[in-house]
């Protein structure tokens, strides 16, 4: 797999990203992995070693470490890897939070030049005013600030040049390192780290199109053109493009700021109560929504308006999705374990579970929660308890969920951060009967109807033909029942080794004995006053031993 890199173009960069893990203490990690041997195999020596200042942290602690050493694209992961809280337990979920790339700004002249290309001419002959310093700079984009020609004061958000190639070869190592990770430390599987990757890569592809985070912009502002109390800043197609995108600037007070909300009169019990409106119509009526809502993404107002920045982080939920959603808090409020227990295993895919002992811990759940109202009822605990319960049971959410669950927490820590009396549920209780009372809408109701009687006559009508597939297979012998064995790959791979350690062993052996024979044959050249071709096979079959005993070694390290 490591072998599929970029012809060793990857190979300094990945010995970089190795050194950097062994000197926060993971290099069991990488040998285990055996990503130390390739690279030494590679003629890469590796002699970095633990940094002894980093020995008495904890491990959630030298891994967001870690991360942020090795680079914009591995602080993107554990920020995604931020919103898999039914994987992580909350010490790691609470330092992958704390990640931040602490970056320079990208120099003004590189940064001139894609602008340039990307608006047909020098930004300052495009717009009025133009200040060439950014006033914000992250590890993806940096942030200017320009007024139009009309004298609308906008912000440039820009990609920052020659980010695009560096994050596509990290991608490359990640997907390499987890495809050997994932075969040689079977523990790791249950956390399904190529769909993580995955995830991740998804993830980093949409921050990097600045393009689609302003689509992704226009359509909330569409969502809420209705709304007076919420404001999303308008996009100016024109300027906009894959590389950068222009949109209004918004003068506000930035959501970490509560001093300065408290000396503006503005009403905090109102800004979280219009933020937490705002986020839960996102989510269960509009099934698109910010997955971000921390204190960095949003600005307080006059009117005690909401402003809301940063589109790049975005999901999205499909009706049924949202239905069992609603379903497993309504579950939840009426003491239904066994409604609860059906909405886990709908997540739960292909994963083998242990159904009764999943519903008595759903049981020892409910009673917990038994003599609350669901007004009462804190979603961030509530979320921490199901998934506790999930990691218990290897369940992992699918990356939609996994988003919205990690949006649901930070929002309930942003209202509590305005009002200490906040409590999201009692926000979410109107919401969730209004999507119950609308699927008993007779609008709603024809319209399953209508879907489950095409689907069942679709069925219906292609079953003759699938029928006739089968037995048509069937008759040709060409019927397939496939099993897939989990490992098996592995497993050829393990008994091709040893059957080459075996060969090499029975022709050291041979080399030996042929050896020892020609040694009593006179004639012939001699070295030392010893037959040369006796000698030479005794040499070989030397490098050969030492090479057989070295490799023995080796795998039972690992």
């Amino acid at each position: 797999m490591l072998e599929s890199l970029h012809a060793f173009q990857d190979l300094p960069r990945l010995r970089e990203l190795v050194t950097i893990l062994i000197r926060h203490g993971f290099g069991d990690v990488v040998r285990r992995a055996g990503v130390g041997t390739f690279l030494e195999r590679a003629g890469e020596l590796l002699n970095a070693g633990q940094d002894e200042r980093l020995r008495h942290l904890e491990l959630p602690v030298r891994a967001r470490l870690a991360l942020e050493a090795m680079g914009p694209a591995f602080v993107k992961l554990g920020q995604v890897l931020s919103t898999r809280v039914d994987v992580f337990p909350p010490d790691w979920i609470a330092e992958f939070e704390k990640l931040q790339y602490a970056v320079e700004p990208a120099p003004w002249e590189a940064v001139a030049r894609e602008m340039t290309e990307a608006l047909g001419a020098p930004p300052d002959q495009v717009f009025r005013e133009f200040e060439n310093r950014p006033f914000a700079a992250a590890s993806i984009a940096q942030v200017y600030r320009a007024k139009l020609e009309d004298g609308t004061p906008v912000v440039l958000k820009v990609r920052r040049p020659g980010i695009r190639p560096r994050i596509e070869a990290d991608l490359r190592i990640v997907r390499a390192i987890v495809g050997v990770a994932e075969r040689e430390l079977p523990e790791l599987q249950r956390f399904q780290p190529r769909e993580m990757v995955a995830q991740f890569a998804k993830s980093i592809a949409r921050e990097l199109d600045l393009a689609l985070e302003a689509r992704n912009q226009d359509r909330f502002a569409q969502n809420f053109a209705d709304d007076d109390t919420i404001v999303i800043p308008r996009i100016h197609w024109q300027y906009t493009s894959r590389f950068m995108n222009v949109q209004d600037y918004v003068e506000g007070i930035p959501g970490n700021e509560l001093d300065v909300v408290e000396r503006a009169g503005l009403d905090r019990k109102v800004l979280a109560q219009r933020g937490a409106d705002a986020v839960l119509r996102m989510i269960l009526i509009h099934g698109f929504f910010h997955a971000d809502p921390h204190p960095g993404n949003v600005l307080y107002l006059r009117g005690n308006r909401v402003g809301i920045l940063d589109f790049g982080m975005v999901g999205r939920l499909s009706e049924s999705r949202r239905d069992q959603i609603v379903d497993l808090l309504y579950a939840l409020s009426r003491h239904d374990e066994r409604k609860m227990m059906d909405v886990l295993l709908d997540w739960t895919g292909d994963a083998v579970v242990d159904e009764a002992k999943l519903a008595n811990d759903l049981g020892e759940l409910v009673f917990n929660y038994e003599n609350l109202e669901l007004r009462e009822i804190q979603i961030g605990q509530l979320l921490a308890d199901i998934t506790a319960i999930m990691r218990e049971h290897s369940i992992v959410l699918p990356a939609d969920l996994a988003l919205l669950f990690k949006a649901l927490i930070t929002l309930e820590g942003l209202g509590r951060r305005l009002d200490p009396a906040f409590h999201l549920v009692g926000f979410l209780t109107p919401f969730v009967r209004k999507v119950i009372v609308g699927r008993y809408d007779p609008r709603r109701v024809t319209q399953r109807m209508q879907h489950n009687v095409g689907d069942a006559l679709s069925a219906l009508g292609g079953l003759p033909g699938d029928v006739s597939r089968v037995l048509r297979d069937a008759r040709k012998g060409k019927f397939r029942i496939e099993f897939d064995l989990k490992r098996l790959d592995h497993f050829g791979h393990q008994i091709d080794r040893s059957a080459n350690r075996l060969t090499l062993g029975v022709v050291t052996a041979a080399l030996i004995v042929g050896s020892s024979i020609v040694m009593t044959v006179k004639g012939g050249p001699e070295l030392f006053g010893l037959p040369v071709f006796g000698l030479l096979g005794f040499v070989v079959a030397s490098v050969n031993a030492i090479w057989l005993v070295l490799s023995i070694w080796r795998s039972n390290r690992h």
